[in-house]
């Protein structure tokens, strides 16, 4: 048996394989056996991705659901939404720029960018390193990567460190600053002597980690250990502040948890034996079940297929930190 899966007490490849869902069964091949059974095109005319391309506006964007959503303040519901929608056709049915859907939806994004380089507007005013990083985690997986926005926004992130290595929600390092009371007021800037979030580390190093040039970048090295040291610890801040957030699970990747961190610091070459990593693997060796599945608590549980994604994302993460 590969390295990899002589990790686990029970190989949890057979079902990947098995499964009646054509697009876990392709990046299974893709990822895991390193070959494409059929075309990744084929992903593209399935009947979900055809649901949320009719439903996206001709500036590239998706709608809030609810007709009269209306915010009371500048936050821009439609960029949440885009940005959940953008990261379902890509991370599960591999869209890449070739498409004219995620060209639109890019351009949607860059229109979003600040001359400073941020993606701004999810919470108003305010700066949010946490979702600039996860948008552009989604862009560069779609294939843009020389591009001037990208560049310029990981330029941002690089520059909005705090000054132990990691990142934070700026407006959470001034104590007792209210969000509702800032929303719609400018920036506030970063108290670079608080500690980072790892909730929002986790985010920013998701581009980076995506991104192939940023791999060995002495700032991104420096974050990914802080990260690591964090990992089923509590955060410095209120937002899932509680350990029990890292085991609260999400695909595609939204808020930092204990596969998405695993997934980036196995992207940027981090070693399995590291003493904060092995504990993180540790905790999904123990929790696999007999018949080589996992029971995970799951945000967004309506997706009957989640479950299957989740053991996939624990085997990429497992194949990437032993690799044969």
């Amino acid at each position: 048996m590969n390295t990899w899966r002589a990790q686990f007490q029970v190989d949890p490849l057979p079902l990947l394989r098995e499964a009646q869902y054509r697009e876990i069964r392709y990046f299974t091949g893709r990822d895991l056996h390193g070959m494409e059974i059929f075309p990744l095109q084929t992903l593209w005319e399935m009947p979900e991705v055809r649901r949320l391309l009719r439903c996206q506006q001709p500036d590239g964007s998706w709608k809030y659901p609810g007709a009269n959503h209306k915010s009371p303040t500048s936050e821009d519901y439609s960029q949440i939404e885009t940005f959940r929608n953008l990261g379902i056709l890509v991370e599960k049915y591999g869209l890449t720029r070739e498409h004219d859907s995620i060209r639109k939806a890019a351009e949607y994004f860059f229109s979003k960018q600040t001359v400073e380089g941020d993606i701004r507007g999810i919470y108003g005013s305010q700066y949010t390193p946490n979702y600039t990083g996860a948008i552009l985690e989604l862009l560069i997986k779609a294939g843009y990567t020389r591009e001037e926005p990208i560049r310029r926004g990981l330029g941002w992130l690089l520059e909005m460190r705090q000054d132990d290595g990691g990142w934070s929600v700026p407006l959470r390092t001034h104590k007792g600053s209210l969000y509702t009371d800032l929303v719609d007021k400018p920036p506030v800037e970063p108290l670079r002597s608080k500690p980072s979030s790892h909730l929002a580390t986790g985010c920013v190093l998701r581009a980076f980690a995506a991104h192939p040039d940023y791999h060995k970048h002495p700032a991104v090295q420096n974050a990914g250990s802080w990260l690591a040291s964090r990992l089923l610890k509590t955060d410095n801040y209120p937002d899932r502040r509680g350990i029990e957030y890292w085991t609260r699970f999400s695909f595609p990747f939204w808020f930092t948890d204990l596969i998405s961190a695993l997934d980036s610091l196995s992207c940027l070459g981090f070693p399995p034996d590291q003493p904060d990593i092995r504990r993180g693997l540790d905790w999904f060796i123990n929790h696999q079940l007999p018949d080589g599945t996992w029971q995970l608590k799951l945000l967004r549980d309506k997706d009957i297929t989640l479950p299957l994604w989740m053991q996939l994302n624990i085997c990429r993460v497992f194949h990437r930190f032993y690799r044969d």
